[in-house]
């Protein structure tokens, strides 16, 4: 049986840990497309927070969200419900 020499073990154990760098960089790298939900917010009229105007973000299905207006009087978090498309 063959004695691995230290040299040849500095060498693997460099190896190894240079291939577990790449595959971090590499993962840590790719865009992911979840849906952020501290971008979700739904805009109200007043500080009541009763009259919707407006919700800007993406749904659970990662579907754009965009209508009406912005103003001061937000809520922010969470996933809009995610609507099929009507039929025709």
């Amino acid at each position: 049986m063959t004695r691995l020499t230290p040299a040849t073990r500095r060498r693997a154990l460099l190896a190894v840990l240079l291939l577990g760098v790449m595959a971090l960089a590499m993962t840590a790298s790719v865009p992911t497309s979840e849906a952020a939900p501290a971008g979700n917010c739904t805009y109200y009229s007043d500080a009541s927070k009763t009259t919707v105007v407006g919700q800007y973000g993406y749904d659970c299905c990662n579907n754009y969200v965009a209508w009406g207006v912005k103003t001061a009087y937000s809520n922010c978090g969470g996933c809009f419900i995610c609507f099929p498309p009507p039929r025709d």
